[in-house]
């Protein structure tokens, strides 16, 4: 999936892809720790609010108070004076409506009597009484409270501030009132006229007096614009307010005015500055994985190591960013303590990449990528010392707190473990910051710490066979798996080529024993020796340790025999590409024989060449490459020395240290030592481990007195039969005898034998 968008870039050198892929990696690890909003006034702040952090003014500022000014505005609104319209004849106009309407009232109270006409005058009097002076509407109470604008609509004369208006004004129902007392107090007239009558009269008194919602509108605009704004003066340096301070009406009128002048922050300044700090942060990363200490035949390539480190920072870094994020939107829905998004912020799996890294490499790259992830982390975190603290130790418990990687529940016990220092840290982090330890802050933090180390294990376990295969890394895990008997190619060998099986056993025997004295990785070389020889399976009976008696290059030209023998070397690369062998793995197949030369078939081809026949020499040489690493050095050592010692007769420690010493300096001198980083003191602990191993193996069995009882007669004699003996090949009484070449290759199958000849 990933060969056709890779293709574009493998057109380029080297050195470029590596920039390149640089670049994108600062640049993604930027944008993720960038917020487009963080400026040191992102936050939004409330009345009554605890700042998070001190608010220093970035520039000389002068702005206009918003919030101040419009409370302003809105008292002047509050305080301007209502406007109210004074009709001075209303109570004519009343008069007359009730003079027009008479006759028809007249009708209804007294239709057969002949009222005097004075009546009319007298109610009209009463009308007049009663609706002098001022009348409101009782809607209107609440306005005339306070002074009031009263302004005469028949009369040119100025408007007149009316203070305490109710005292001097009548509302419209003690008016009315007073209309229907009067009228039932009338003389000569008959409840039921009266009733009449002031049904007919009450409505004619009205409001003399009302507000005039225009103008008083228009009052209240004109005082507000009369309001002058008020002006908030900051200076660039100035301390606005300090974390832990109470977020003041003042303090949010100032961060207003900060924000409002576009002075809350600098974003492209923000960008480039962090964008700088990566690029420093990730070239420590590649200096450090570029002179780093790697003894470890498994450790990669500076370049892959880099690879490695980065893209795990990629991811964690996404990952923090995710949790960040998701911490305060759950805090924001919580009540206390569970709002407390510091609290959420331990669950986050801080140690995800640190965890993997020390699993797929070493500590030291481990260490390196926790630091730069506790580091991004205070970038990130809102209380970013106490995050990347807390971080910080997370990582460490991670990649100091854990073994080698030889089993896959070994990602769960470190799980566990990096939960248990979560847990410890996030209480000291509370009790630092001065936080109430209550019952249930302490169980939110217990149980988002164990989250936490839960969650590292899960992205880790995850992480691991995907990096694995990525990057080509053997760990512990794949190498134990890899030495599984029921493999197919290890079943046909133990079938096929059982002598060969037997010797790949015995030499990854010898090459751990060694490589644990130098301090190699001996489960890499007791891997490797169980596939160092599969290419015998293309013809296993051509091999002296798969041979029972016969040798089938007694027959064979001397070329064609070297072809066979070197040609396993071909064919078991070949077989390790179709079977998917890892490439650690598949290297021991070449470079357990280097380039040495079979001399003795190559003498025996010179000595039977024609006498102008030219032997090329190159024809009984082994393709190589010489070893490149630690481990296949002692691989060549190892089988070469078991391949000696097994063809002894007597495998005393004297002969086996003989043999041994004359294979080892052979090798050295033969130069196939020389591309691997493999010193002289190394190869001399090499030589006396193999020795104390080989004595072990093949030490003589002694007689115990007292436990060998003596034969008590003839033992009866079996029948002649083909026995399959283990011992197969040829033995030598002396370690002098044992054809070794000058490159400290046994050469048993260049000897010839007859049948039976042991």
């Amino acid at each position: 999936l990933t060969a056709y968008p890779m293709r574009p870039l493998m057109m380029v050198q080297p050195r470029t892809r590596f920039l390149i892929a640089c670049s994108v990696l600062v640049l993604a690890t930027t944008l993720l720790i960038l917020n487009p909003h963080s400026s040191i006034l992102s936050e939004t702040y409330k009345e009554g609010d605890v700042l998070n952090r001190t608010i220093i003014v970035p520039a000389d500022i002068t702005a206009v108070d918003l919030a101040e000014t419009d409370r302003r505005k809105t008292i002047a609104r509050e305080t301007t004076r209502p406007v109210f319209n004074y009709d001075s004849s209303r109570t004519e106009t009343s008069v007359q409506s009730f003079v027009a309407g008479w006759e028809e009232l007249k009708q209804k109270v007294a239709p057969n009597q002949a009222l005097n006409e004075n009546e009319v005058d007298r109610l009209s009097a009463i009308i007049r009484g009663v609706g002098d002076g001022y009348i409101y509407d009782d809607a209107d109470a609440e306005r005339l409270q306070n002074e009031i604008v009263l302004v005469d609509v028949r009369s040119s004369a100025p408007q007149m501030i009316i203070p305490v208006p109710r005292t001097r004004m009548a509302p419209l129902s003690t008016v009315r009132g007073n209309l229907e007392t009067r009228i039932l107090n009338l003389n000569g007239w008959t409840a039921e006229q009266k009733s009449i009558l002031a049904t007919a009269l009450l409505p004619l008194i009205r409001p003399n007096v009302a507000l005039d919602q225009t103008a008083t509108t228009t009052a209240r605009e004109v005082a507000a614009n009369q309001v002058p704004s008020v002006v908030i003066s900051l200076k660039r340096g100035q301390f606005l307010a300090r974390e832990g301070d109470t977020v003041t009406p003042e303090i949010l009128a100032q961060i207003a005015a900060i924000k409002s002048t576009g002075h809350a922050g600098r974003p492209w300044h923000n960008f480039f500055g962090l964008l700088f700090v990566v690029i420093a942060v990730y070239w420590a990363a590649w200096k450090f994985a570029e002179h780093r200490s790697g003894g470890s035949a498994l450790s990669l390539s500076k370049h892959k190591a880099f690879a490695l480190v980065g893209s795990a920072i990629l991811v964690q870094t996404a990952l923090m960013k995710i949790g960040f994020i998701f911490g305060e939107s759950v805090a924001a829905r919580m009540q206390p303590p569970f709002n407390d998004p510091v609290i959420w912020n331990f669950g986050i799996p801080f140690a995800a990449a640190a965890l993997l890294v020390a699993m797929l490499v070493d500590t030291q790259l481990a260490f390196l990528t926790g630091m730069i992830t506790a580091l991004f982390a205070g970038l990130l975190a809102p209380t970013g010392m106490q995050m990347a603290v807390f971080a910080m130790v997370s990582c460490s418990a991670a990649v100091y707190g854990t073994g080698r990687y030889r089993e896959r529940q070994s990602v769960t016990v470190a799980g566990l473990l990096v939960g248990g220092v979560n847990v410890v840290m996030a209480l000291a982090l509370i009790a630092y910051s001065q936080q109430p330890m209550t019952w249930r802050t302490v169980l939110m933090a217990i149980g988002c710490g164990i989250a936490g180390g839960l969650l590292t294990a899960v992205f880790a376990a995850g992480g691991l066979p995907v990096n694995e295969s990525l990057f080509g890394i053997l760990t512990d895990v794949k190498l134990l798996e890899l030495s599984n008997a029921d493999l197919p190619v290890l079943g046909q060998l133990a079938l096929r080529a059982p002598g060969t099986n037997q010797h790949s056993h015995a030499v990854g025997q010898l090459a751990e024993d060694a490589c644990r004295a130098v301090g190699a990785n001996p489960l890499l070389a007791r891997i490797g020796a169980l596939y160092h020889d599969i290419g015998k399976l293309a013809a296993p009976e051509y091999f002296v340790e798969n041979q029972q008696g016969n040798n089938p290059h007694d027959r064979l030209r001397p070329y064609q025999s070297a072809k066979i023998i070197t040609s396993h070397v071909t064919y078991g690369a070949r077989l390790a590409k179709e079977i998917g062998l890892p490439k650690k793995i598949a290297d021991f197949i070449p470079q357990h024989h280097g380039t040495r030369t079979l001399h003795y078939f190559l003498r025996k081809a010179q000595a039977q060449a024609k006498p102008n026949e030219k032997i090329d020499e190159a024809d009984f040489r082994y393709p190589g490459p010489k070893p490149q690493f630690k481990e296949a050095a002692i691989m060549m050592l190892a089988d070469s020395c078991e391949a000696a010692a097994r063809s002894l007769a007597r495998p005393d420690p004297e002969n086996i240290r003989a043999i041994v010493i004359k294979i080892v300096d052979a090798i050295i001198s033969d130069g196939q030592l020389d591309q691997c980083d493999i010193t002289l003191q190394e190869l001399t602990t090499i030589r006396e481990a193999m020795i104390s191993a080989l004595t072990a193996i093949y030490h003589a069995r002694i007689d115990y007195p007292g436990f060998n009882p003596p034969p008590t007669g003839p033992m009866p004699t079996l029948p002649a039969g083909d026995l399959d003996s283990e011992e197969r090949g040829v033995t030598y009484s002396k370690p002098s005898e044992i054809p070794i070449s000058l490159g400290g290759e046994v050469e048993d199958e260049a000897i010839p034998r007859k049948v039976g000849n042991r």
